[in-house]
């Protein structure tokens, strides 16, 4: 039963609230926490302890409202009550200065403009009612959003309750900072591409205590106030800080030379750019190579700056067109990226049954190719971009091979709403399951799953199956022949001499190739039957923990017991359960003994003392990872075999056993984690190095090493 209520409790959780909030406005806002992290948290603890013994007293801006619920939420799509615009484009200055110019001119007088960093992250608007926040909503197609208000109420530096009970709309961006992305993406079990798809994604989870686990930032950067709107965005801006929003300390004003006296007096708090020198409106150019030139040192990432008539008046004279206001334009950075459209979204079945969406874009070249095809991962990627067809997109290609959607510029003007997966396989109607991020199709005989299978068990680096190449292995899987891999090892080779394109000569050679897969090591044939979780790297693990046949490892899965598995150093539980449900499965248990039955090897010799002997290498008593993308070892895999030839061993992860972390291009979330541990780094041009005989640089030193954040992260962007 609940205590009485005391009006002394009223007071104590009155005191604590307003305590809380002015010292999570100094450390999250200002940067300039006033009490220590043990302090904040004995006065947080007990504003908790208050409202759980007095469920009355808890609000909506309560501090305790911070940490979420473990209670799943759906995301209902709102009408937004303001426009959510995008913005037009410029490339260079001289485009920026044609554009301010028109402005002056349409207005007839000189105008003064606000440069802005376009933080690349989450675009929000947030609803506020009599000063409390009511709704937060994601930007949507423009005129629809998803109601986000229990996952954003848990983001610090947003505002719960405003200085003034007030009724305003504030776009806004919630981003995370670099350091934050390195830590947790490296970890994470589908890593994000950049801290902007993470924050979105993290602003959509289903449940808010997720969401308060991550330090989201905010910056405020637009308001529309229901009574008393400045006359200028400059002071809309300062108006927000007054109210308690954090705002870019790097916004900069730019006047005309006989009105930098006047703006200076005027925005006390705002520097007029370039730092400590007049800002002219002909310096626009130097402005924008600043930011340029500063983007790389800061502890966020910016694709961009955004300059904006300042004046209010003329803004609205100025107006907007369907898509974006003529009153503001968006510097776009030089990257290696690219814009289109997205045409169209189909979906891939692979050889798992995972479906995977793909967008279909107007064909853009990028890095000296042409993209035309991007994968879209999963339906929560999807969700993050609220993507929909016939969106503007910009498309990067990561590592320079893998293309992806990197952000949405500009919604569709055909109404359409974000994709959604189709219930059923489109290879064989079969209705889809969602399983963790995932959707998969349960039909093993599906004939896009067969297919993928079988291409997946020939190519090279599995099974290398010498002259069985694509074009050959699907006539075989078209008319039948070829029904699992299996298949490969039975089929009649000569019936292809009845084949148009087959002569003796190849079908001799398809047969010669099929004869030396026999050969190949049970280090290659384990994970060539592309069971998930059961690679090479996992494969190496477990030869190496006594784990040699299919045999050993058919007991330990029929025993149902993960423990002994995840006492390998390497094979964590989700490893272990795979191979337990892998290895039980009646398919692949059938498939199994009919390649066994074909002669494959499915039994790696038991290591001896000569072959302890001949493992000490340049490389012995090491343990490598090997990440990333590189220009001599493709695949990379060549790199493995060539550490495990001089005595190394390499694994699938980096642990705190990992003593060397070889890291190719987009090496990633494996990267940031070697950094935190101390591994030792190596480059691609380092490790050749290395083969050649040239002696080994010492293992990076704690210094070396990412340092972990206090318990509440720095804000970021810097305040003033």
């Amino acid at each position: 039963m609940a205590a009485a209520m005391n009006p002394a409790h009223r007071d104590r959780h009155a005191e604590l609230a307003a305590l809380l909030r002015r010292y999570e406005y100094e450390y999250h806002v200002l940067a300039r926490p006033a009490v220590s992290d043990a302090s904040y948290d004995r006065l947080f603890d007990e504003l908790c302890r208050l409202e759980a013994d007095h469920a009355d007293l808890k609000r909506p801006d309560s501090p305790s409202q911070r940490v979420g619920s473990d209670l799943r939420q759906d995301l209902p799509e709102v009408p937004h009550t303001v426009p959510v615009l995008s913005l037009d484009k410029a490339y260079s200055a001289a485009e920026v200065h044609a554009w301010m110019d028109k402005c002056a001119a349409a207005a007839g007088h000189p105008l003064s403009f606000t440069v802005e960093e376009k933080i690349d992250g989450s675009s929000i608007v947030l609803y506020y009612r009599a000063g409390l926040l009511e709704r937060a909503v994601t930007r949507g197609n423009g005129a629809v959003g998803n109601d986000v208000t229990a996952n954003v109420r848990t983001i610090r530096s947003v505002p719960l309750r405003l200085a003034e009970p007030l009724e305003v709309a504030v776009r806004g961006e919630i981003f995370l900072p670099l350091a934050a992305f390195a830590r947790l993406n490296a970890d994470a079990e589908d890593a994000y591409a950049n801290p902007r798809n993470f924050a979105a994604g993290a602003v959509r989870r289903v449940k808010s205590r997720d969401v308060a686990a991550i330090p989201l930032r905010l910056i405020a950067y637009e308001a529309l106030f229901a009574a008393g709107q400045p006359s200028d965005h400059a002071s809309s801006l300062e108006r927000l800080r007054e109210l308690g929003f954090p705002v870019n300390a790097s916004n900069a004003l730019l006047v005309a030379d006989e009105q930098l006296d006047a703006a200076r007096a005027r925005h006390p708090h705002w520097r007029v750019a370039p730092p400590a020198a007049p800002a002219p409106l002909a310096d626009v150019a130097a402005l924008l190579a600043q930011a340029a030139e500063r983007r790389t040192g800061l502890g966020y990432e910016i694709d961009g700056v955004v300059i904006k008539v300042n004046e209010g008046a003329v803004r609205a004279q100025l107006g907007v067109t369907g898509h974006h206001p003529r009153w503001a334009r968006a510097f776009k950075f030089d990257a290696p990226e690219g814009q289109t459209t997205v045409q169209g979204i189909s979906i891939q079945v692979g050889r798992t049954g995972r479906i995977t969406p793909v967008a279909r874009v107007a064909p853009v070249a990028i890095g000296g190719t042409t993209v035309a095809n991007v994968t879209l991962h999963n339906q929560q990627y999807v969700d993050t971009l609220e993507l929909a067809v016939g969106d503007q997109v910009a498309v990067s290609r990561r590592g320079d091979v893998i293309p992806a959607v990197e952000r949405v510029l500009d919604k569709n003007t055909a109404g359409n709403t974000t994709w959604r997966m189709p219930e059923r396989c489109p290879a064989c109607a079969q209705p889809l399951e969602l399983a963790g991020a995932h959707h998969f199709c349960r039909n093993e005989q599906c004939r896009d799953q067969v297919r993928g299978r079988i291409h997946f068990f020939a190519a090279r680096g599995q099974m290398d199956i010498d002259n069985l190449g694509s074009e050959t292995l699907d006539q075989l899987i078209e008319r039948g022949v070829l029904q699992d891999v299996d298949d490969i090892y039975r089929f009649d080779s000569g019936q292809l001499l009845d084949w148009d394109g087959f002569g003796e000569r190849k079908v001799a050679l398809i047969e010669a190739g099929i004869a030396r897969s026999r050969e190949q090591p049970f280090r290659t044939v384990l994970p060539a039957l592309g069971m998930p979780e059961i690679g090479p790297n996992a494969t190496e693990l477990l030869i190496a923990a006594g784990y040699h046949d299919i045999d050993k490892l058919r007991d330990a899965a029929k025993k149902g017991d993960p423990e002994p598995l995840t006492a390998i150093e390497g094979i964590g539980e989700r490893t272990a359960a795979a191979l337990i449900r892998q290895l039980t499965d009646p398919a692949n248990v059938r498939r199994i003994e009919a390649l066994r039955e074909a002669g494959l090897n499915f039994a790696a010799p038991a290591p001896t003392a000569a072959d302890d002997a001949a493992g000490e290498g340049a490389f012995a008593g090491q343990t490598w990872c090997v990440t990333g993308s590189f220009a001599k070892f493709r695949p990379r895999d060549l790199a493995a075999a060539e550490i495990r030839e001089r005595g190394g061993r390499v694994t699938g992860g980096v642990t705190s056993r990992t003593t060397h972390l070889l890291a190719g291009r987009a090496a990633g979330g494996k990267l940031a984690k070697a950094q935190r541990l101390g591994v030792s780094v190596v480059s691609e041009e380092r490790f050749l190095e290395l083969l050649e005989g040239e002696p080994e640089a010492p293992p990076a030193g704690p210094d070396d090493a990412v340092r972990e954040p206090a318990t509440r992260p720095p804000p970021s962007p810097p305040a003033e």
